[in-house]
């Protein structure tokens, strides 16, 4: 099992440097994207009160932009005075502001590196969607249904084609076209459709699309207003009350209240789950037609918003780990490691070898200092922008093979959870040390206690840094060692009196809870970056505190994981008494 564990840790840390290497390059080509999810990372905490995360991003973002700040200019001057105004903010709305304008310094610069001729793809633009548009008009005026319907399907697909540049060029643009799209589309699904109201949207999706071509600042409809994911929860939440009290009108101008909302922060879900985007986009404005009907299925249309809230949960779940996370992972990697060198030193008093003690320490001393080390440079690896790209993959296959870790970890310990085992497991170890009557040997094995389970802290710590601020990782890491310094201090004390083994049982239940939530999240996090496909498992709750995602694939992990515990526990059972 040592061998194992020291093995799997040098093979993943060659693999994993290996891949950092191998990201460099694509983390280059990327330009300024990590500086843009920096800003976008601190706009979503600012707007969500967690001023904390906020500064975090601005911290990754200022750290992102001196490794890429290359020359002075007017671009680069303007982004290091409103990065200025966001580190100075004292309140949450002027940081709003400042980072706004960031951004805005930051495509500034980024356009003026890569000059794009944007009043000639605005005109590209206007004469590609001008066919489409005259079509859906035509139809129109004939109030033919069917006709609209094949004129609005074709006008949507040149739409998804050619809106590239207006979502980059004017966001407010964007929005107003695509909410004006939809609420075409729910006219449509009405059972008596309103042709004067379909003109209307009509004149107002045509004279948006003209505003852009030429050039023309199209009014935001936000009037300040800040969104996020849970502002989408919250309407469809209101949507499902008003259906329970029938209603249905009230609903559908809900839902309309949604579809006006989306472009605000359809970002978010575009980039995490493509096809969530799609079945939004399509699914909405269909539900607030079905509101409007004769015969409304109440039900049926309850069922579908729940299953579009539980998705956008997915995505908004916190997937962060806490610094208890990481202090468990000390406390229990340390108390093992802790009580090895307890019985070295307690089978030195019984053996009269006391001056040995000393090497003992030193062994130690020396485990600690590497594995700490090694611990801390993983965190800081982890959470480094050069990898930022495919950071989530490799963020998801490590937390997998530490969580498979672990799991052999528990099942060691489990196996030396009684008095026999553990005496066993110590004398075997000892005698093997004093027959050698060598002061290295001695220090040796302590060394090998301490940076054994300093390997296994490493593997296990590589599935969670990721998912945690550096300073959150480091007070974890803090708390656990002064427990473990009380603990020492009394179990040195009292190191006749104390049931070691009975150690072991409890750690090996708390190592089997954190390996649950690792599963969890880490093919969460395969999921979100399509390595892992998605089956939602409808009417069930996200539980991101302990890594309980309901999908398919994350319960079956999960779901091994505990068969493999009932295993271990009637293993253990039938060789007791056998034995």
């Amino acid at each position: 099992m040592k061998h194992y564990l020291i093995r799997c840790s040098q093979i993943l840390i060659l693999c994993t440097l290996a891949a950092f290497i191998a990201m460099k390059p694509v983390s280059a080509a990327a330009s300024y994207s990590n500086l843009y999810i920096s800003i976008s990372d601190a706009i979503m905490d600012s707007k969500q009160g967690d001023d904390k995360k906020a500064e975090k991003a601005l911290s990754a973002f200022t750290r992102d932009w001196k490794k890429v700040r290359s020359q002075d200019s007017k671009e680069t001057k303007a982004v290091d005075q409103a990065l200025k105004e966001a580190q100075a903010a004292s309140s949450t709305d002027e940081r709003l502001d400042a980072l706004s304008t960031l951004s805005k310094a930051l495509t500034a610069l980024e356009k003026a590196e890569n000059p794009v001729d944007e009043k000639a793809e605005r005109q590209a633009f206007l004469t590609a969607m001008n066919p489409a548009l005259d079509q859906l008009q035509a139809a129109i005026k004939e109030g033919d249904v069917p006709k609209m319907t094949a004129a609005y399907t074709t006008f949507n697909a040149y739409w998804k084609k050619k809106e590239t540049p207006v979502r980059e060029q004017d966001i407010a643009a964007y929005g107003k076209i695509e909410t004006q799209m939809s609420f075409i589309r729910i006219a449509l699904a009405d059972e008596h459709p309103n042709f004067d109201a379909m003109q209307d949207q009509f004149n107002v999706l045509k004279q948006t699309v003209n505003d852009f071509g030429a050039g023309k600042k199209v009014a935001s409809s936000s009037k300040g207003d800040t969104y996020s994911l849970q502002s989408l929860i919250d309407l469809i939440d209101k949507a499902n009350g008003q259906i329970v009290a029938n209603d249905y009108s009230k609903a559908s101008a809900t839902i309309k209240q949604f579809i006006v909302t989306w472009p605000n922060v359809e970002g978010d879900i575009r980039t995490k789950n493509a096809s969530l985007y799609t079945k939004i986009e399509s699914e909405m404005p269909l539900i607030a037609g079905d509101l409007m009907k004769d015969q409304v299925d109440a039900k049926g249309i309850q069922t579908k918003l729940g299953d579009l809230k539980q998705q956008i949960q997915l995505i908004q779940g916190d997937q962060n780990y806490t610094l208890w996370d990481s202090a468990l992972i000390l406390l229990r990697e340390g108390l093992e490691a802790l009580l090895i060198m307890i019985a070295l030193i307690a089978f030195l008093k019984k053996s009269d070898q006391r001056h040995m003690e000393k090497w003992i320490y030193i062994g130690a001393g020396l485990g600690i200092a590497c594995s700490a080390v090694a611990a801390i440079l993983m965190s800081t690896l982890f959470n480094s922008s050069t990898i930022n790209t495919s950071r989530e993959m490799i963020e998801g296959y490590v937390g997998l093979i530490a969580a498979a870790m672990m799991i052999g970890v528990g099942v060691w310990m489990h196996s030396k959870s009684n008095v026999k085992a553990w005496n066993a497991y110590i004398a075997k170890q000892m005698n093997h040390a004093m027959s050698k009557q060598s002061v290295w040997a001695m220090a040796f094995i302590s060394f090998l206690a301490v940076f054994r389970e300093g390997a296994e802290t490493l593997i296990f710590y590589a599935g969670i840094a990721p998912k945690m601020s550096t300073s959150q990782f480091s007070l974890g890491i803090g708390i656990a060692a002064v427990i473990l310094a009380v603990v020492a201090f009394i179990l040195l004390r009292a190191t006749n009196k104390i049931p070691v083994h009975k150690f072991f049982a409890v750690a090996t239940i708390f190592i089997y809870l954190l390996a649950f939530k690792i599963i969890g999240v880490s093919i969460h996090t395969l999921q979100l970056t399509d390595v892992v496909p998605s089956n939602v498992m409808s009417h069930m709750p996200v539980w991101a505190t302990i890594g309980f995602y309901p999908t398919i694939e994350t319960i079956s992990g999960q779901a091994i994981l505990l068969a493999l515990i009932i295993f271990t526990i009637l293993f253990k059972k039938r060789n007791a008494t056998t034995a």
